[in-house]
């Protein structure tokens, strides 16, 4: 089978099992934002995809999205909408602006946001975000230490100040949540990670009520499902589309 139809039957694959998760727990699929993730791969899987209907694509470095994205838009024959998805180094700010990112999921601190703010102020836009949040407690994940939320459905004065100080950035739209459950062989090991995200929102909600939190992105490849079990409405697909990626 060529390429062409493995990307458009694995993509209708994936509309298929996110269609089931919403029926187990009753929500309607279009809640649901499938995007794509397109890092290490051509330019042409991409457009491939877009020619089977996916209109949201991520991308996790800054580096192969200044020319990837380019190329894509230039050949593309849809409207595309691009997601930053990946953790953003200070010193290439400036390049996510410039990329016009449709929405940076990867914001994982307040001075990392102020720069975002600073430097879309100066461009003249506003870029929608979500802040990324270390719900699983694990040290190697980025964002916020949010780990605590379940136990005590409370955030710490350090987020609540930093969201505060954020929602005053004129430059920035805060969309919602991020987060990144551990890589585990039985998806069902997640739930717990993306209830605390839930339930994270839920007290933001609360105390931020102005901000309105829509989107939850969580879930990836081996966990979507569950993610959306659990209220997810951005999930963050790779493999499943397009396959393994290169190794180099």
């Amino acid at each position: 089978m060529n390429q062409v139809l493995d990307i458009a039957d694995n993509i209708a694959t994936v509309q298929e099992r996110i269609a089931s998760a919403c029926d187990r727990v009753g929500r309607d699929p279009s809640e649901i934002m499938l995007v794509a993730i397109s890092k290490k791969m051509p330019a042409e899987h991409i457009l491939e995809a877009i020619s089977a209907g996916l209109t949201d694509f991520g991308e996790n470095r800054v580096e192969e999205a200044l020319s990837k994205i380019p190329d894509v838009m230039a050949r593309a024959d849809a409207p595309v909408r691009w997601h930053m998805v990946g953790h953003i180094q200070s010193r290439k700010a400036r390049d996510v602006v410039r990329l016009n990112f449709d929405m940076v999921h990867s914001v994982d601190s307040l001075k990392l946001a102020e720069r975002l703010n600073n430097i879309a102020e100066a461009a003249g836009r506003s870029i929608p975000i979500l802040l990324e949040m270390n719900v699983s407690g694990e040290e190697a994940k980025s964002g916020w230490d949010a780990h605590e939320v379940l136990k005590s459905e409370t955030i710490s004065a350090d987020l609540r100040n930093d969201i505060e100080a954020m929602s005053q950035f004129e430059h920035l739209s805060i969309q919602g949540l991020m987060t990144m459950a551990p890589l585990v062989q039985n998806a069902e090991a997640t739930r717990p990670v993306f209830q605390a995200l839930a339930a994270l929102r839920a007290v933001l909600r609360s105390e931020f009520p102005a901000l309105g939190w829509p989107h939850l992105s969580m879930g990836m490849t081996n966990d979507y499902e569950v993610a959306i079990e659990e209220g997810a409405t951005i999930v963050r697909i790779g493999r499943a589309i397009f396959g393994e990626r290169p190794r180099t």
